[in-house]
């Protein structure tokens, strides 16, 4: 049988307003475009896309299963500019065919610099999804962009909540074997006295023929029909018994505009599963598909992996001079700043917080910015210098603010 793994991250950062050398104002946060993006995205994909997951759910009895992360930040925007969308991503996961992960409260990299500030958020995350999704208290995790290594897992294992985690299914790591089953970190990662994480690898091809590759029309295999895929979901069999597709939800709608097909393709999706090998294949959600499968073999990586690029690691957010120098400017004022928000300034921590986002590290990538490819398409900066230079305008205002 082959079970597939639907899991989506719903993230929106606070993006900076245009700030100077001459501003002096505590408001970094431009409301205005933070607002608009986040109801543009909600219309395009958040509104339909949920709609048609809880359909989907109720016309195929909770067979279909779907996971979601949704970041602290994208919950609170999601709050005050589109309720709706968390009433129907309510609902869908009142049903129990919806399974919330864990990350950390601001999309942060923190777990590569402040190990006190990654607990923090992980902490502050889960308490959101507590009180939006009726004591809601979930069993997977996942780091920010499918950041991962063996210290990381050790460490999910040592917090205690969690059965599972998500990560990339890197070639280099994986030696030949397949991203199609459940792996475990090695032995030696995880503390004495606490069991190991099991780990989901993303079936990286698979997931970006839907979030990359779909409306390509170069790509040999366009158009893509629903039963199509199911076929090649059907290939698993023999060589592994899951199949993890990870994606930005963003994909249904934003990404892949609806002109493209891609809701037809994704509400014909489940029945072609079902359809290609009836009785056997089917859905399971991060936690359960954890569950039924014992790990088959250690993943192993002393280095940090991600999801990002072709190169799978972390040089998406850091390894040049902007973005290294600005996220160690950021972490070096974390004593300067916990200290002035306990001396008085309420407000200081979350702006500190918002900035440790890693979206500003992103919009800061010069690896590939002359070809045009996503790291354009995502930043709201003319290039990478300007981002450097806008954050580092903010970050020496919130210096101040903290006296350091």
């Amino acid at each position: 049988m082959a079970s597939v793994v639907f899991y989506f991250e719903l993230h929106q950062p606070w993006r900076l307003r245009r700030y100077s050398v001459f501003d002096t104002d505590p408001f970094y946060f431009d409301s205005e475009a933070n607002a608009g993006i986040l109801r543009k995205v909600a219309d395009k994909c958040y509104r339909p896309t949920t709609a048609k997951l809880l359909d989907l759910v109720r016309r195929h009895d909770r067979r279909f299963r779907v996971s979601f992360s949704v970041s602290g930040t994208a919950l609170k925007q999601l709050e005050e500019w589109a309720p709706d969308v968390l009433d129907t991503l309510r609902r869908l996961v009142d049903t129990g065919a919806c399974e919330l992960l864990d990350e950390t409260s601001h999309h942060s990299l923190a777990f590569l610099f402040s190990r006190r500030e990654f607990d923090e958020q992980v902490a502050l995350h889960r308490a959101e999804v507590a009180r939006l999704f009726n004591g809601y208290a979930p069993r997977a995790f996942r780091n920010t962009e499918l950041i991962f290594n063996n210290e990381l897992a050790g460490h999910v294992a040592w917090m205690g909540h969690y059965q599972a985690m998500v990560c990339e299914g890197v070639d280099r790591l994986l030696a030949g074997r397949s991203p199609n089953y459940v792996y475990a970190p090695p032995a030696h990662a995880t503390p004495a006295g606490h069991s190991p994480v099991r780990l989901l690898l993303k079936n990286y091809r698979l997931s970006d023929d839907i979030a990359f590759r779909f409306s390509d029309r170069n790509w040999k295999e366009w158009p893509l029909d629903a039963h199509r895929f199911a076929k090649w979901v059907n290939q698993i069999n023999g060589d592994g018994y899951l199949c993890n597709l990870f994606m930005d939800y963003e994909t249904f709608g934003e990404h892949q505009w609806a002109s493209t097909g891609i809701f037809e393709f994704l509400d014909a999706l489940p029945g072609a599963i079902f359809d290609a090998n009836p009785g056997q294949n089917g859905f399971l959600t991060v936690s359960e598909a954890a569950a039924a499968h014992r790990p088959v073999g250690e993943y192993s990586t002393e280095q940090f992996i991600s999801w990002a690029d072709t190169e799978r690691d972390l040089s998406a957010w850091l390894g040049n001079p902007l973005q290294d120098n600005a996220i160690a400017q950021l972490y070096e004022i974390e004593p300067a700043v916990r200290d002035r928000h306990a001396a008085g300034d309420p407000w200081i921590l979350e702006d500190w917080r918002k900035l440790t986002t890693s979206d500003h590290f992103y919009y800061m990538c010069t690896k590939y910015w002359a070809d045009g490819d996503v790291h354009k398409y995502f930043s709201p900066y003319d290039s990478p210098y300007d981002a450097y230079i806008n954050f580092m305008n903010v970050l020496d205002n919130l210096r101040s603010r903290a006296g350091a």
